[in-house]
């Protein structure tokens, strides 16, 4: 059974807020906090979970950010997100409707960062809604079927879910891929305020 926040359903507020604003090199979505992470208020906040850690390792984040600094990422281009803003628990806990595809890509035309990196592909499944994703970059056969034009200029990428639960489907590889178009983007605007 899922668990709701009843001040989060009566106001309809995130029981972790949003770190998004315009043209972010990227944002992580997952599909909804874990039990810790509602009880710290704090995005991937299980000391099991190796989300922060592994934003350090591939040169996403400089240093090692703990969970209730989650909103520094902003300083670095980067936004976190969750499908479902309004339940917290394992994803077979929660509620398909509470899965907001329809306000995710709002905030997506509204912000329109560089690229979406899903933190599992169950996040990327339903955001898709598709019944498979590989890991990494999306190509344009997935892409195409979001028919906006907003939207399918935005990259995105399927992560292994960084979860302790998930270890046995670990791979860094697709966490790297997203992290080199993360750097890409800091050298490009590097060399343009260099040559500018």
């Amino acid at each position: 059974m899922c668990r709701r926040d009843a001040h989060a359903q009566r106001h309809r507020e995130a029981l972790v807020p949003d770190v998004l604003a315009p043209d972010l090199d990227l944002v992580f979505c997952g599909t909804a906090p874990s039990p810790i992470s509602y009880r710290e208020h704090a995005y991937y906040a299980n000391p099991g979970n190796s989300f922060w850690r592994t934003l350090h390792t591939v040169g996403v984040l400089p240093e090692l950010l703990a969970p209730k600094r989650y909103a520094e990422v902003l300083r670095h281009g980067i936004g976190l997100t969750d499908l479902n803003k309004t339940e917290y628990g394992s994803d077979h806990e929660l509620s398909p409707l509470a899965m907001d595809r329809d306000a995710l890509r709002a905030k997506l035309r509204r912000f329109r960062p560089a690229a979406v990196a899903f933190t599992s592909k169950n996040a990327g499944a339903l955001f898709f809604g598709a019944k498979t994703l590989a890991y990494g970059r999306q190509g344009q056969a997935i892409v195409g079927t979001l028919d906006d034009p907003v939207l399918s200029v935005i990259t995105y990428f399927v992560l292994s879910s960084p979860s302790g639960r998930a270890r046995s489907w670990w791979t860094l590889q697709p966490w790297e891929e997203a992290a080199a178009f993360v750097k890409a983007r800091r050298e490009a605007r590097l060399s343009r305020s260099l040559s500018a």
